[in-house]
């Protein structure tokens, strides 16, 4: 009886088409292995610390810039204006007796509106520098014009206590007050004046 060896050819199956497709798939998705070091035995020396890589900082988030705070514009209020008051009856009462001394007085008899606000002003300033507390303004009583009279009689009497609450004479000028018959009644003023800044 004699054997024939098996052809390796006869008994070798052909893939069909699906295994084909499968294999070339498998095939696709193989990657080769890293190469190990040649000796084993030498390990791999750390990176020095220049060589050694640091994770990147995460990148800055640029701030937005921040709107500038809204600052109310104030509306400019002018300083109220100092009050002009009147004498109170006591202080009235010593000035009329004389234990209040008046420490100076000016005549403005015989002087045009412009003269006297001129000379009044500058008499209240220099009054006022030199310590004055109380002041006599003597106007004149004035007359009321009559029939066959031309031009006005008694003005200042009527425009100095109005002058006397202006705004340029406030900063002098603290209290107004119409004189006691012994200083000239209707036709003369007491003016209690502000003290002098510093």
């Amino acid at each position: 009886m004699s054997f024939e060896r098996p052809d390796p050819r006869r008994h070798r199956r052909r893939l069909s088409e699906d295994e084909h497709k499968l294999w070339h798939v498998v095939t696709r998705s193989i990657a080769p292995l890293k190469r190990k070091p040649s000796s084993p035995l030498r390990a791999e020396a750390p990176p020095a610390a220049s060589e050694r890589v640091l994770p990147a900082p995460p990148p800055r988030r640029r701030a937005e810039p921040k709107p500038a705070p809204k600052t109310a514009i104030k509306p400019v209020v002018p300083k109220p204006a100092l009050p002009v008051i009147g004498l109170d009856r006591r202080q009235k009462h010593r000035l009329a007796r004389g234990t209040e001394p008046i420490d100076s007085r000016i005549d403005l008899h015989g002087k045009t509106q412009s003269e006297a606000h001129m000379a009044l002003l500058g008499f209240l300033r220099h009054a006022q520098a030199q310590g004055d507390r109380y002041v006599l303004v003597i106007t004149g009583k004035g007359r009321v014009s009559g029939p066959g009279q031309h031009g006005e009689h008694g003005i200042l009497k009527r425009q100095v206590p109005m002058w006397l609450r202006l705004p340029e004479f406030r900063a002098h000028v603290l209290a107004v007050e119409d004189a006691h018959a012994a200083h000239g009644g209707e036709g003369a003023l007491y003016v209690r004046l502000r003290r002098p800044r510093g």
